[in-house]
């Protein structure tokens, strides 16, 4: 139901504070792997009540909350919000929790990522407001007491201790952030914050919404996915307090900070202000007077305070280009020599740019360096659960994928994300996202509705609140304030002041797509898809998605996990249906009548590799398929990044992971299994790389690393399916630049005598001391895959003939051996993990090679431990061939049990082996 959203003048005594600290996160419970507690009606114990020190600057944040259905609650707001009242039968909720994962927590129903449990939850009980109730103590009221909040899902009503502090008018919108001097209302002893909130609907509210990425949760986060935070202070209040920093370029021999703070007098007397503190080794002090109600912007400059100018100071990297040293801000208002308030934050000092370049498309450029950013698509959990540890678990996983940049479009993660982000030096690429109230004006016919008055002040208060909340974070490097279409005039220029009176030290870029702003100008991106299945050469051509320019979301759609998470998250007879129904419909896909099937995926998997036979057939094709698809997909971009002409500056694959269990847009599952889509992406990005060129035959060899490589060696060796060799060429000497360049040591002939139609080509790269520093094995067709580019569309190009691989299917099995041991870290850095080092070997007397051997660490029961991070795995050998891999995980995943490794692979008999 749409509501009018205009923001009212604050009531006496309560000061507000509209901008924006957006965080997509929510409840206590782990959002990791895991079923919620068993179905069934719970109890639920009032939220423990949180203690808020009186020390000046303390800022608290309240414990938890109860939440119930304005339904089920007929007492007056006055009384639920008033100390006291008793909300036995309400449901306990973390600090940041939407209504759903409250209900989730407290087992009220199945686990919605299981089948189609998600369906049972009734919508209907989300279409009224919900109470969210939280009780703080105070020692005391001699110090000022200020909530401070934002992240409400989508708006509320806001009551503390029986008193109305503002309505849904005016705390309206997912990113706003809200300050409320509440020093008048607040008693000694136990207070009481309660929030109503109102229901969510992402097309008519600038909110957040799920899009076709997943089945919508039915409460549409309706919630508080921030923490409410309860701030104490004396006389003088200090807000804003941040560091501009400007690094001398080309020479980085230097950079200034400009520290800058807002100092606000809430008391009734004129008082005189110390604004002291240390910007990294640099120390500042400024004294100020301020008359009663006043608020003054102090800025200390190097020109006044030359020590605010950093000799040598340590420069922020992206990973794999330096290190990630960060300084810190401490900055304490003073009166009388006592603390009033106090700020800190983290910063990092880089230079970031993002020109145009000759082709119009957007190529970043940090500390001076030109790199291409190697993305993918952030998905937080469906219900906004944040959980610290699973989202590390899959930041490092981005980074085991060698990429470098991750795209938030709108569900813009809370403040730890972004210290993990700065901490791993992955960069992000923050905006709004697409196709709902946020580009509701501009979208065309797509959902959401064209903008009323208060829109803009919402979307503007949104962005000021976003840009001052992110702005000192190194690993941000843009805000795209457009995603699938730019805003208008009138909405940009909001966007823009509000950028610019925050200090936004960074690119603005107008939308993902190609569509250009009325004053930012073009984009310099493309969204030209395809978001279903494409064949592996589609990536290097130069038109629609294939590598070349920016492009901000894409990949071949489907993403089928491994059978482990297919039985996890399905049932047996849907598991049937999944192989054997391409045009059925698929509830863990899409809610888009685009994407609901997966026939398109069906169609090439059958014509290629032949028609699955049962599950573990689908799923192996499945693996192989993906494999050879996203690797090519990074590959080209890699290949075509130094290219004199059209280069590609830029991939996101689309997506990284999804918020569910889900069968496409993913590199990673929801329970953190790493099959095809996953060890593709991280062959096509290891540091020093050899690759094939599906569009022309070349071998090429990427250098991912800062310094050049010389005195390289490649090795390309054709086989046919049976492993008879067909064609063997060496090429030594090679040199190759750093930085992403590339060089191409060979190009196979169009035809190799006695090729069989499905064939094998191994890429062998070694250093100039003879070790292999890259292996790479593709299946291959003499019959090659053909595209109808006259009839692509927004979401793929049709494929009119397939490559034959079906070949493959009458590979003999490959004899594989494995042997293993695992070392237990018992102290320093690496305590509490485990590494298994596992030696696997073609034991084969023949010519048989074994491809895509798997090697998957499983407990005694046979259940995947996850999260790990192997150093290589989905190899392919010859007979007498070995590789050796790791796995480091953590020790207590294993749940009591002694490590064993199954052994799988296209052609290789499963078996498990011990590594205790």
């Amino acid at each position: 139901m749409s509501r009018c959203q205009t923001f009212r003048p604050a009531r006496a005594a309560v000061l507000v504070v509209v901008g924006l600290v957006l965080a997509l996160a929510a409840g206590t419970t782990r959002a990791a792997p895991g079923p919620p507690p068993a179905p069934g009606t719970v109890t639920a114990p009032a939220a423990r009540t949180t203690a808020v020190p009186s020390a000046p600057g303390s800022a608290t944040a309240l414990a938890g909350f109860a939440v119930q259905s304005t339904a089920k609650v007929r007492d007056t707001a006055a009384a639920v919000s008033g100390p006291g009242y008793a909300t036995a039968g309400w449901y306990p909720a973390g600090p940041r929790s939407t209504v759903l994962a409250a209900l989730l927590a407290a087992g009220a129903y199945p686990d919605p990522f299981h089948s189609v449990n998600q369906r049972q939850i009734p919508a209907s009980a989300f279409t009224v407001p919900w109470w969210f109730r939280a009780d703080f103590t105070l020692a005391g009221t001699d110090a000022r007491t200020y909530l401070d909040f934002s992240g409400v899902v989508s708006a509320a009503d806001v009551y503390l201790n029986g008193r109305l502090l503002a309505d849904a008018d005016t705390v309206a919108g997912t990113y706003t952030r809200h300050e409320f001097d509440v020093t008048g209302l607040v008693r000694a002893g136990t207070n009481t914050v309660a929030f109503r909130i109102h229901p969510n609907n992402p097309r008519k509210q600038l909110t957040m919404g799920w899009l076709d990425w997943l089945q919508p949760p039915p409460d549409e986060n309706m919630g508080i996915v921030r923490d409410v935070v309860v701030r104490r202070g004396g006389p003088v209040a200090l807000r804003d307090a941040h560091v501009v920093t400007a690094l001398d370029m080309p020479s980085m021999a230097s950079a200034g900070l400009t520290v800058k703070a807002r100092v606000r007098n809430d008391s009734s007397a004129t008082v005189t202000t110390t604004v002291s503190g240390t910007a990294g080794p640099a120390s500042f002090a400024r004294s100020v007077t301020l008359a009663p109600g006043e608020t003054r912007n102090v800025v200390l400059s190097p020109a006044d305070h030359p020590a605010l100018t950093l000799r040598s100071p340590r420069v922020w990297w992206p990973a794999g280009m330096g290190g990630q040293p960060l300084y810190d801000l401490d900055v304490t208002a003073s009166v009388g020599g006592t603390a009033s308030d106090t700020a800190h934050q983290s910063f990092g000092i880089r230079d970031v740019r993002a020109p145009l370049n000759a082709d119009g498309a957007r190529q970043y450029v940090v500390n001076g360096r030109p790199l291409l950013i190697k993305g993918a698509g952030w998905s937080p959990d469906e219900f906004l659960r944040w959980d610290p540890v699973y989202v590390e678990d899959r930041l490092a996983y981005a980074l085991d994928l060698g990429l470098n940049a991750l795209r938030l479009e709108g569900h813009i993660e809370p403040d730890e994300f972004f210290d993990l982000t700065d901490r791993y030096g992955i960069l992000t690429l923050p905006g709004w996202e697409c196709c709902d109230k946020w580009e509701g004006q501009v979208n065309g016919s797509e959902a959401g509705e064209r903008w009323n008055s208060s829109d803009y002040a919402v979307a503007k208060a949104s962005m000021a609140a976003e840009a001052a909340r992110l702005r000192h974070h190194p690993s941000v490097v843009s805000f795209l304030i457009g995603s699938d279409f730019a805003p208008d005039r009138r909405i940009e220029q909001g966007y823009l002041d509000a950028l610019a009176a925050a200090d936004w030290p960074n690119p603005v870029v107008p939308s993902a797509s190609h569509r250009s702003s009325p004053i930012t100008g073009a984009s310099g991106m493309k969204m030209t898809g395809p978001y279903d299945w494409v064949p592996p050469r589609y990536w290097y051509v130069k038109r629609e998605g294939g590598a070349t320019g920016f492009n901000s979301e894409t990949s071949a759609g489907p993403d089928v996990p491994t059978l482990d998470t297919l039985r996890r998250m399905m049932t047996p007879a849907e598991l049937e249906t999944l192989w054997r129904n391409p045009s059925a419909t698929q509830y863990h896909r899409s809610p888009s009548a685009v994407f609901s099937t997966l026939r398109l995926y069906h169609a090439a998997l059958a014509a290629r590799y032949g028609p699955p036979t049962g599950l573990e057939d689908y799923v192996r094709k499945a693996q192989l398929a993906q494999y050879e698809n996203v690797r090519a997909q990074f590959e080209a971009y890699a290949r075509h990044a130094k290219d004199a002409s059209r280069p590609s500056t830029g991939v996101i694959y689309w997506m990284f992971n999804s918020g569910w269990t889900s069968l496409h847009w993913q590199l990673v599952d929801r329970y953190l299994d790493q099959g095809g889509a996953y060890f593709g992406a991280k062959k096509a990005n290891e540091p020093l790389h050899v690759q094939y060129g599906y569009e022309d035959r070349s071998v090429a060899v990427v250098n991912n690393r800062t310094a050049a490589a010389k005195g390289l060696t490649v090795r390309v060796t054709l086989f046919g399916t049976d492993g008879t060799r067909r064609y063997d060429r060496t090429v030594s000497g090679l040199t190759v630049a750093g930085g992403g360049a590339n060089t191409t040591a060979l190009t196979l002939p169009a035809s190799v005598d006695d090729l069989s139609p499905t064939y094998l080509a191994r890429l062998l790269l070694t250093d100039s001391a003879g070790r292999e520093v890259s292996r790479n094995v593709y299946w291959l067709s003499t019959k090659a895959d053909v595209l109808d580019y006259t009839d692509s569309d927004w979401y793929h190009t049709p494929t009119t003939s397939y490559a034959d691989l079906r070949g493959l299917n009458s590979m003999p099995r490959a004899a594989v051996t494995a042997t293993a041991s695992t070392v237990r870290a018992g102290a320093g850095p690496e305590a509490g993990t485990s590494t298994t080092t596992v030696t696997v070997r073609n034991a084969g007397s023949g010519n048989t090679p074994a491809l895509l051997t798997d090697v998957h660490l499983v407990t005694a029961e046979g259940d995947p431990v996850l999260p790990v991070r192997w150093s290589d795995n989905q190899v392919s050998l010859w007979p007498g061939e070995s590789a050796t891999l790791t796995a480091t995980y953590r020790t207590a995943d294993l749940r009591g049990s002694v490590p064993r490794l199954r052994i799988t692979g296209w052609n290789v008999p499963t078996a498990t082996v011990p590594a205790g």
